[in-house]
């Protein structure tokens, strides 16, 4: 395979068939640079995580998670046939035309909402051939090529995905959550409709400033933090 190609301070890292969550948080904890790029890339499977050093407290630094679904639906988006639709769950799936082909997830030590991180990785998980010949028998399961994808290569969506993340923290940076909230919030599934989650039910009406869940029900409003779906080191 070619040698992959990223955008400067970014490195990038084959683990050669270990999980790259896994792999991106010992390196993490062992005080890697930020900006490693750990992947495995396999027929059937795209896997990769993205390390960052916050300087913010995790509350805040949690939205790296929706900034690398913007940046993964972007990505997706320029390398795709233009009828694929890409959403987001809030919890950090990933949807193709509706069905499920994979997700996002975030790891961060300490894992306090209120402690800046010494570190936190968010790792993406991507089908890209069914697990099953058998599609039939999942059909909200998905997977790139079941899409009419069977052109997007691997590691040029890696590539794009990295440097479309970027861009986003490049905006966030500079603009604040806004932007990031506006673009988010037109790809997010399941807005307006009801939901279940951490034992919860409710309609869900939308996110606050941190991305926290807005769950409504007939009794009242709760917001379910987004640090909430933070991932054990693995």
């Amino acid at each position: 395979m070619t040698a992959l190609s990223f955008p400067p301070l970014f490195q990038g890292q084959d683990t050669r068939g270990e999980d790259p969550l896994r792999f991106a948080c010992a390196r993490a904890a062992s005080g890697c640079d930020a900006g490693l790029v750990c992947h495995d890339l396999r027929a059937d499977v795209l896997r990769a995580s993205l390390v960052f050093a916050p300087e913010v407290p995790l509350q805040k630094a949690a939205i790296m998670l929706p900034i690398c679904g913007i940046g993964f639906q972007n990505a997706l988006g320029a390398l795709a046939p233009p009828e694929i639709a890409v959403h987001l769950d809030w919890a950090g799936g990933i949807r193709i035309n509706g069905g499920t082909a994979g997700g996002l997830k975030m790891v961060a030590s300490p894992p306090s909402p209120d402690q800046i991180p010494d570190w936190m990785v968010v790792g993406l998980e991507l089908a890209l051939w069914p697990a099953s010949a058998e599609t039939g028998n999942t059909p909200d399961v998905t997977a790139l090529i079941s899409e009419g994808c069977g052109d997007v290569e691997a590691p040029a969506l890696l590539e794009a995905w990295v440097r479309h993340t970027l861009v986003w923290i490049s905006r966030w940076s500079e603009d604040g959550p806004r932007p990031v909230h506006t673009e988010w919030s037109g790809l997010v599934h399941g807005l307006g409709e009801a939901t279940q989650m951490h034992g919860l039910t409710g309609v869900f009406k939308g996110v606050d400033e941190d991305f926290g869940m807005i769950l409504q029900s007939d009794d009242d409003t709760r917001i379910i933090p987004i640090t909430d779906i933070l991932t054990e080191v693995p």
